[in-house]
C-alpha cells in the first residue's frame, strides 16, 4: 500500500494527482492550509478509494517546523513511500520589480522552502534506500523571461537543486522527479487570458501520477512543452531579449 505525503495539498494540480493514487487505495498525509479545505480534500480522496488520509495544517514558510512535518507524517503512516511537493504562488512580477521585500517573499516560498524540505526529505529517503520525491517546478525555470523572471528564478533554482539531489540519491535507489507544467487552468492563473496552450489540471495530474509511478527524471506536463521549451532555450540571446515573452 503506497504511503504518500503531499505538501501543498490544496493545490488543484496536487488534488488531481492524488485522485489517481486514491483509486489504488493509497494512504495520504496531506499538508497545507487551511485545515477546513484539507478536510474536504481528505473526504474526497477517501470516497475515491484511499485507504485513509490524515491532514496537517502548516505554514510552509516556517522552516523551523519542517522537521516536525516530516516526523508527524512518519508517525502517522509508519513510513513514507513517496512525497509530492506542490506548494507555491505565481506572484506578481511588476510588484516584485518594485519591491525587494516582495521579490524575496516569492523566492522564500517558491525556492527556499523547497530547499529546506528537500534537504530533510533527501536525508530521510537516503537512509530508507527507496522511495520517490517529486516536486512541481515549471517550464518558467527553463529560461528567464521578462514577464516572470522572479518566479522563473525560483523554479530554475528548484530544478537545479533537484538535479543534484537526483544524482546523489540515485545511488540509494530513490527516484527524484522534476515536474515541469506549462500553462494550466487553475485559480493561480485566473487573471491570465487563456489560449490553446492551457491544459486542464486533470491532464497534468495524470502526467505527474505516471511520472512518479515510473520514477522518471523529468516530466513536462503536458508532454509537448518539452519541445516548446527546447525551441525557446535555443533562441539566440540577441533575438530573445527583443521578444515579448
Amino acid at each position: 500500500m503506497l504511503k504518500i505525503m503531499i505538501i501543498g495539498a490544496t493545490s488543484v494540480i496536487a488534488q488531481e494527482t492524488a485522485r489517481f493514487f486514491a483509486t489504488e487505495g493509497a494512504e495520504f498525509f496531506l499538508v497545507g492550509i487551511p485545515a477546513d479545505k484539507l478536510g474536504v480534500i481528505k473526504d474526497d480522496l477517501v470516497a475515491r478509494g484511499a485507504k485513509r488520509a490524515e491532514v496537517y495544517e502548516a505554514d510552509l514558510t516556517d522552516f523551523d517546523k519542517h522537521p516536525q512535518i516530516i516526523e508527524s507524517a512518519v508517525q502517522a503512516m509508519g513510513s513514507i513511500d513517496a512525497v509530492l511537493i506542490a506548494h507555491g504562488t505565481l506572484g506578481n512580477q511588476k510588484a516584485a520589480e518594485a519591491s525587494v521585500e516582495v521579490a524575496l517573499k516569492e523566492i522564500n516560498l517558491n525556492l527556499l522552502s523547497n530547499i529546506s524540505l528537500l534537504t530533510l526529505l533527501g536525508n530521510y529517503f537516503e537512509k530508507q534506500r527507496r522511495g520517490c520525491i517529486a516536486v512541481i517546478s515549471s517550464v518558467a525555470g527553463d529560461r528567464g523571461r521578462g514577464s516572470n523572471y522572479v518566479y522563473g528564478t525560483a523554479k530554475a533554482g528548484t530544478t537545479t537543486f533537484m538535479q543534484g539531489l537526483r544524482s546523489r540519491l540515485a545511488k540509494s535507489g530513490v527516484a527524484v522527479v522534476t515536474i515541469k507544467p506549462g500553462l494550466v487552468d487553475t485559480p493561480m492563473t485566473a487573471d491570465i487570458k487563456k489560449n490553446f496552450l492551457f491544459s486542464d489540471p486533470a491532464t497534468v495530474g495524470k502526467a505527474i501520477y505516471l511520472g512518479m509511478k515510473k520514477g522518471k527524471d523529468t516530466v513536462y506536463a503536458p508532454w509537448f512543452w518539452r519541445y516548446i521549451m527546447a525551441i525557446i532555450i535555443h533562441i539566440p540571446e540577441f533575438i530573445f531579449k527583443k521578444m515579448s515573452l
